[in-house]
């Protein structure tokens, strides 16, 4: 082991060891190959998350850890195969099932990450001696006056600091992320210079555990269909759904209803029908023709289970937020509503704001944290429901979301 002499003492020089979650995916594999360039002492760990059919031709983690292990060999490092899937599926499974019942719209991505990547897998590395973990995120980090900032990634297009709002001040002390100072354009060509099979391997897209398979034939083997109607703005049922739990707010496709004339005026008949309000009291779908309906439209939100990366709520003031992930920053007035709740007035109205998503706030390029969304403005049939307040979205019992070390 290399070594100086100082005062008749060796004094041994080790590596700061960091550990990288490799997923067979190009920005892993440039991650693991940007800190070993930089004098890292690299250990790769392979995450398998999901078992239920994962033989399967839509969900195969034997095919990525195939591709992981190819590009541990070319960069000479050792990898890991980790079996996190018991706590994948009590941890994020459930959850994700939980809220769907309830007729909201999780977003399993940013639970995974708080509680199995920055979490059980924080915890593996370092039981192996590791002082760092690093993926493959598009976001930064950045140490300010003894506190640590999560950054938005330098490439616009694919800025993922969004699905990692909730980490907090020990997990990003202890995070790296290499590739947020990047394009992806320059991840690609790093990937093929230095010849790693991956190079050209195509971005996995969608909630892991579904892969590509039809969104509804996987909810189907997991929630029960109650079928209802389908109400346009003029209270006329134009078609029948499956059940309320299978769409979500803005949902285009797969309604059923294309070509059917709307009783009122937002649009033609061939204009696409949007879900705009799903009413769980009575099993009622509501659904809107033209993408700038009114309904679709909300100039508020109010969110619940809030994480703030710097462990307290930023003041009141104008910041931005995004209501989901592929969205501009949207101006908007934050202010706390108590201890557990935040409310978001926005500049100009959001699109199918959806309680189950997160709202994620930004100073800048600084994200401060954010919630779940629980409540928005409701199209006026719902709002005068008999049972709904004014304006109120009603949410069937408290979400029950886990405690995390956030």
């Amino acid at each position: 082991m290399p070594g100086l002499w100082r005062a008749g003492i060796i004094t041994v020089m080790t590596k700061t060891r960091v550990v990288v979650g490799l997923s067979g995916g190009v920005d892993s594999a440039v991650t693991a190959w940007l800190l070993k360039q930089q004098g890292f002492d690299v250990i790769g760990i392979f995450m398998k998350n999901w078992e239920d059919d994962d033989d399967s031709e839509y969900c195969s983690s034997n095919i990525d850890f195939v591709d992981a292990a190819a590009v541990a060999d070319v960069l000479g490092i050792e990898i890991e195969h980790v079996n996190f899937a018991a706590d994948y599926k009590d941890r994020v499974f459930a959850e994700f099932l939980r809220e769907y019942a309830a007729g909201r719209t999780p977003n399993p991505d940013v639970l995974c990450n708080a509680e199995i990547k920055f979490k059980a897998f924080l915890d593996h590395a370092m039981r192996l001696g590791a002082e760092k973990i690093a993926t493959g995120h598009y976001a930064r980090v950045r140490e300010r006056d003894g506190a640590f900032e999560l950054l938005k990634g330098l490439d616009p297009a694919k800025d993922q600091s969004y699905f990692l709002h909730r980490l907090n001040q020990t997990q990003l002390s202890k995070t790296l992320f290499p590739v947020g100072e990047l394009r992806k354009t320059e991840v690609r060509r790093i990937a093929d210079e230095i010849g790693l099979p991956n190079a050209k391997k195509k971005d996995s897209t969608g909630i892991c555990f579904i892969g590509e398979r039809p969104f509804r034939d996987f909810l189907n083997r997991y929630l029960k269909q109650e079928p209802g109607p389908m109400l346009d703005e003029g209270g006329r049922e134009v078609g029948r759904h499956v059940g309320l739990s299978f769409y979500t707010l803005g949902q285009r496709q797969g309604l059923g209803i294309g070509g059917t004339k709307s009783g009122g005026d937002a649009g033609g008949l061939h204009a696409p029908w949007f879900v705009a309000h799903k009413d769980v009291a009575h099993n009622t779908l509501h659904v809107v023709q033209g993408h700038e309906h009114g309904w679709l439209q909300s100039p508020w939100l109010e969110a619940e289970d809030l994480s703030w990366v710097a462990g307290h709520a930023p003041a009141a003031g104008r910041l931005a937020a995004k209501a989901r992930y592929r969205q501009s920053d949207a101006p908007c007035a934050m202010r706390m509503l108590d201890g557990t709740a935040m409310r978001l007035d926005f500049e100009s109205p959001q699109w199918a704001v959806t309680p189950g998503q997160s709202a994620v706030l930004y100073d800048g390029e600084v994200c401060l944290g954010g919630g779940v969304i629980a409540r928005a403005a409701l199209p006026p049939v719902a709002a005068a429901a008999p049972g709904s307040a004014p304006g109120k979205a009603g949410r069937p019992g408290p979400a029950r979301r886990p405690t995390a070390s956030r």
